[in-house]
């Protein structure tokens, strides 16, 4: 089953640093999703507000891998943004889709994974990072699954992270054209359950509206960073 996974996203221009049964067993202890925001959701541009955008798809992408984060566990996994900047979008993004935290204007982004991994109890090596950029580094050296998104116009970065083994999966597709979509459906492929969860969602089954009704109970914690420290934010 992984053989075939590594295959058929190698086949669309994905590349597995680490190997697909490497990454499987590393998933195993993975018990929470961070994610940067500028250049991971969007391609970094900024609008006429100073913030940047998603896509519906790569929000689907993140349901599904957080259902089939409770099909394995019947519980839900901790989900954040990291991000260095103040995104509206991001906000909004973090409240509808009931992500336990938001973390925005953190230049030094490990202090922001260390508090969040103290108040969800996990270590950093149970947390899967999808990142694009220089600032996501600190993240990329301690956390348990790496996946660096894709751009084009930085290969001498994309050789760093190769060359300093920072990453576990380079997605094919780029910044802002569907990465998150793709890396969510790679990690659910690898655990063998991607058609099952298709059938829950797609039949809305009990297993799937109990998922549902925790998610939705779920409320949104908002972090900042002064003098070094995480404080409460807005």
């Amino acid at each position: 089953m992984n053989n075939n996974i590594e295959s058929v996203f190698t086949e669309i221009g994905g590349v597995f640093l680490s190997n697909a049964e490497q990454i499987n067993i590393k998933l195993k202890g993975i018990k929470a999703f961070v994610f940067d925001w500028d250049g991971v959701f969007n391609n970094a541009a900024k609008n006429e507000n100073k913030s940047s955008t998603f896509n519906e798809a790569d929000s689907m992408g993140t349901n599904l891998l957080r259902f089939n984060y409770f099909l394995h566990n019947n519980k839900m996994p901790a989900c954040a943004i990291i991000s260095g900047e103040k995104n509206e979008m991001a906000f909004y993004f973090c409240n509808r889709e009931h992500f336990s935290d938001s973390y925005y204007k953190v230049s030094d982004k490990i202090i922001a994974l260390e508090h969040f991994c103290k108040a969800n109890n996990i270590n950093k090596n149970e947390v899967c990072y999808m990142f694009d950029d220089v600032l996501d580094l600190s993240i990329a050296k301690v956390c348990g699954i790496r996946i660096l998104i894709n751009r084009k116009a930085n290969p001498l970065f994309k050789n760093y992270v190769i060359n300093n083994n920072l990453a576990d999966y380079i997605t094919a597709h780029e910044s802002g054209n569907f990465a998150v979509r793709e890396a969510c459906e790679m990690l659910i492929g690898l655990t063998g359950t991607y058609n099952e969860v298709m059938e829950h969602r797609t039949s809305f089954s009990p297993i799937y509206k109990d998922y549902i009704t925790q998610r939705q109970a779920a409320p949104t914690n908002f972090f900042t960073v002064e003098n070094n420290e995480i404080v409460d934010g807005l």
